[in-house]
Formats: structure tokens, sequence, C-alpha cells
């Protein structure tokens, strides 16, 4: 994706269901190896935690380590594999020495290992706001550790719902709110289960979330939401269980092939109690809802190293070739076929497949034998790389845009000046900022006649509030463009999608309405002008995904509000609500 956008987190657990049979530290290495495997989801902060399965009294039962520094993952990973007592590990402003008595570990009795990765999408990028967190009580089995990959849509009223009982949080860290949360359930009776603390805890939660965590008494467990919007795998096998949020980590760590890995259901919670029995448990919030998995998982944010997601993303660079074709308007031979960023790669492979395989068999529908060189193959390559050590540091604003051109190493040599097409493929335009400002004045100076730019995703047209963010209306290419058409009369046009109450009621904007009146092919010129940079040569055009194709790729992920609209929880909808009144109003302001 050419636009930098925050997203998801990652968790990681594993519980060890008996000593390991290997000298070592067996769970330490696992969960290292978790987090690394999983660290383009998260590089803000970085956490761990290891419980104790016999603790003794005085002395404290866990060791956890935090960082929110600029290397927060490499931080945490150095002071787990150099942890020499339960202490506290921070790092990121606090110190890295311990504020407890230190207490000599007993590396066979650590057995349960948490572990997180944080993209800041809300709350401050401190070390206060990483996970896990902790509630610590006098009783280990009121003692809540947890770590998620999550975001609620209705935090505030939760956090007001908490303080009625009594409570008195002292942060508003949705994390830490979810953990207080959980803990006062564990110990608002007897012989509490953990599942029921978890159902009863998320009961009114809204929003999306794959939550790891365990108690101090050695209960563990992990649960997604009930629309499964956010992912989760887990692994079982004699030894342990392992949770994380993509399958190949668990994969590369425990190196298993990719059936040994299962997805955890919806609305379920997987608990391993401290014995290591095995249990899935249904929660009573998930009665008749539809699972609606985020697609931008299968399009950009997990690895694509998953073998469902490889071959969806050839599905979906696949799916584009007649419209690319269709857009370019001019013989095979006049094209040049690339790709930017590099996460497009994948989809790149699959355009590319099509396209030889649509050349060969015209071939010989024409009668060229199948061993003879076909006219007209598809031209290809690499057209530019992003320099991942450029830093923009001028303080001159128009120096500072002539840097910004810089940020992609360009190859010359490749387009011909003046007759080829350039068409490049993108993983999905969402603000289009570094497509107007670097993208294509780099590559309007290789003289191409015309750049047809091919989004592997539909245009982007609503808010997200589940994991990604896009929380704002006028941050979205699509819909400025939507703006645009929609003329001088646009503002009348978009109160009337107002609900006529509050936007805290859960009526749905009919903002769908007006986009239905345009067709795909005018969202696509307006889009194209709003991308071209003032002094471009090259004619611009702009190709996306249909909803169909999209769906037809990746059947099992039909969450797909961004691009259609469809939210899957009231409070996705009261968000798009937010979110229109706060660009009427001219707030820029986060709308959950």
């Amino acid at each position: 994706m050419s636009d930098d956008v925050k997203h998801e987190c990652a968790v990681a657990m594993v519980v060890l269901r008996r000593p390991p049979s290997a000298t070592g530290d067996f769970g330490g290495t696992k969960l290292s190896l978790l987090l690394e495997k999983q660290h383009n989801r998260g590089q803000d902060g970085a956490g761990a935690v290891i419980l104790s399965e016999n603790p003794e009294p005085g002395t404290q039962p866990y060791w956890i380590s935090k960082s929110a520094s600029a290397t927060p993952l490499v931080d945490v990973l150095g002071m787990l594999t150099k942890r020499t007592s339960f202490q506290t590990g921070l790092a990121g402003g606090i110190s890295l020495d311990s504020q407890n008595p230190v207490n000599p570990v007993k590396k066979n009795d650590e057995r349960i290992f948490l572990g997180h990765l944080r993209y800041a999408t809300f709350g401050k990028n401190e070390v206060a706001f990483c996970h896990p967190f902790v509630h610590e009580a006098s009783e280990l089995e009121h003692t809540l550790f947890l770590a998620g990959n999550f975001n609620l849509t209705n935090a505030p009223k939760l956090f007001d719902d908490y303080r009625r009982k009594g409570e008195f949080p002292t942060s508003r860290a949705d994390g830490y709110l979810l953990c207080e949360m959980i803990a006062h359930e564990l110990a608002a009776g007897t012989d509490v289960s953990i599942a029921s603390a978890i159902s009863k805890a998320l009961a009114n939660a809204d929003g999306a979330w794959t939550l790891c965590g365990a108690t101090g008494d050695g209960w563990a467990f992990a649960t997604r939401d009930p629309h499964g919007i956010r992912p989760g795998f887990y692994y079982v096998n004699d030894d342990v269980v392992a949770v994380a949020s993509e399958r190949p980590a668990i994969q590369a760590a425990f190196d298993v092939p990719p059936e040994a890995v299962k997805e955890l259901p919806p609305g379920k919670a997987l608990v391993v109690s401290p014995s290591g029995s095995v249990l899935m448990v249904g929660l009573s919030s998930t009665i008749h809802v539809n699972p609606r998995p985020c697609v931008f998982e299968r399009i950009y944010f997990s690895r694509a190293n998953d073998a469902d997601i490889h071959r969806e993303r050839k599905a979906l660079g696949a799916a584009l070739v007649p419209q690319i074709l269709k857009t370019a308007d001019v013989p095979m031979e006049d094209i040049f076929f690339s790709y930017i960023p590099n996460s497009a790669r994948i989809a790149f492979h699959g355009l590319l497949e099509k396209l030889f395989s649509d050349v060969f068999l015209t071939g010989l529908s024409e009668g060229t034998p199948p061993n003879n060189p076909v006219k007209n193959l598809p031209r290809f390559g690499e057209i530019a790389v992003k320099d991942a050590k450029f830093r923009t540091f001028i303080a001159d604003a128009s120096a500072r845009r002539e840097f910004y051109k810089h940020v992609y190493d360009v190859t010359y040599g490749l387009v011909r000046p003046g007759r080829d097409t350039l068409v490049v493929l993108d993983d999905s335009i969402v603000r289009g900022n570094t497509m107007k400002n670097a993208i294509l004045p780099m590559l309007d100076r290789l003289g191409p006649k015309r750049i047809v730019v091919a989004s592997s995703a539909p245009p982007i047209r609503y808010p997200d509030c589940y994991g990604i963010d896009m929380s704002t209306l006028d941050e979205l290419v699509a819909f400025r463009a939507l703006v645009n058409l929609l003329g001088k009369d646009a503002e009348t046009e978009l109160r009337t999608c107002l609900p006529p109450v509050s936007p805290l009621d859960t009526c749905p904007s009919s903002l769908q309405s007006l986009y239905a009146r345009f067709t795909d092919e005018q969202h696509c010129v307006e889009i194209a002008r709003l991308l071209t940079p003032p002094g471009m040569k090259a004619e611009v055009k702009v190709v996306y995904q249909s909803i169909d194709a999209l769906h037809a790729a990746c059947p099992g992920s039909t969450g797909d509000w961004y691009f259609t609209g469809d939210y899957p929880t009231p409070g996705g909808r009261k968000v798009l609500v937010k979110a229109l009144e706060n660009y009427l109003e001219k707030k820029d302001e986060r709308s959950y």
C-alpha cells in the first residue's frame, strides 16, 4: 500500500501443557519467534509477560517487560533473553532497571508466555499503553494478564458503565479497561469460570478483538469477537498450546504444516486449565451472529507466506487484467507492467500469470504452435524501489516537497518515452497523498505517454473503526471525489445522509445512495484527476477492483464495510454518522 496506514496489532501466547523435554529456554524462544514473525503488525510498542507455575508468597509471580522506544521489539526480546529474575523491565522513557526485589528465576516453573506488538491507532505512543496489561490482586485467581489485537467503538460507554459499578479506573486506555472489566467479573462471585467472566465483561462491547490472557493461578485463554473481524489462530499438541494473530508465525515457530494450525472460532474462547486440559467454550454473545472477517487482512495486512492469502492475492491481481487492458487501450507491445510498493508483488504475480496465459491461449487460437514464441509477450519489471533509509528532515516546505519525490528509487531505460503506457499495481489507494506527491511525479520522469494506476482493492469510501486507522472521511480520496462529483450541492446532499436524531442513534447513513448516483467510471475519472499532480506530463488513469471480483478472490472474508458501508455492528454505523457529522462541521477529529 503506497499510503502509510496504521493498523492492527499482534498477539502471541505459548502455554506449556507439561515441562519441555528439551533443555534451554523453550517457552521464551517460541514466544520470541512468534513475535518476530509478526513484527509487520506493530512497531510502536511491544511487551511480554511470563507467569510462574508455582510462585512463592512474598515474591512477584510473573516477569514483565515493555517498551515504546524506537526499537521496542528489540528491547523486549533482549530483556526476555537476558532475564535473570522475575522483575519488571520497561523501556521508552522508563528505566530498564528493576523496581522490584530480585528473585531467582526457576525456568522449570515458567508455564505461560504472553506477548504483544502494538500499533498506536488509539491512545498515546507511550509505554504505559503497551500490552500486556496487569490487574494485580492478593488472590492469584483474581490476578489477570491481558493482551489483544482490538479496537472498541464504544470504549467511553464501557468506561462509564464500569464506573457505575462502583469501580475507580485509573486509566482510560481501552486495553486497561478490558483487563479491569474481565478481572471484575472474575472477582464478582465464587467459582466464576474464565469463559463466563469473558462473556459477561464483553457482553456490551462493540468492536473487534482477538484477546489472549491468563490468570495468576494458571488459567490461560484466547478469544475472538463474534464476527471474527480480527484474525486469530492456534496450535495444540501434547506439550504446548500456541496462539497468534497469523498462521505462518505458528508454522515457523513450531515447524508444522498449515493444516496443523487452526483458526480460532469467532465468538468462542480457547481455554487451557492449570493442568493443561484444553477446552473450546462458546460465549453467550455469539448467538445469531454471522462471521465478517476483515478482508484487508487478505489484501494487505497479513503476511503473504500464508498459502491461502498468497493464492487470494494472486487472484486479486489476475481479476484486474480485463479492466487494465481496456483502460490502457493500446497494443500489448506498448504497455509496460510494474507494481508499487513491494507489498503488491504477490498480486502482480497473479496479474502476470493471467496476462501470459491469455497471450498463450490467444496464440493457440491463431494457430501458433505451443513451442514457438508468441508475439507481443507482456513486458514487465521492477520500476521503483522504496528507499527505506530515506528521511525528510529539511525544514523549508518547498525543498521538503522536492525531497519527498525521491522517497523511491526509479529504474530508467525500461519505459520507452513518449510511446509506452506504464501500468503500476498498488494494493490499495486510501488517501492518495504518496501517490500524488511522490510516486506519480517520479514515474512521470520516465516519460510514459500514459500511466494507469491499478488498485487490487476497491475504492475505500467509508471510515474504519475495527483496527485500521481510517476514522475520518476527508482523508479518503474516494470520498473527496464524491464531493466533487456532487458539485455545489454537495453539503446539502451530504446533510440528508445524517439521521434525524443524535449520532448516538443506530440509524445508518444513506451515503451509499449518493455513491450509487455515479458510475464506477465517473468515480475513477475524478479520482485520477485528484491524484494528478501539477505539471504532470503523462495522462493518469485509475482502475479499481470490483466488489464482486474481491469476493470471488477472497470468499472467506466478507468484512468489506470500508468499501460498501455495510458495517457488522451498530458501533460501525454510529462511527460513519459521526465521521460525516465531523466532516460537515469541519472537525478534524477521530470519529470514535
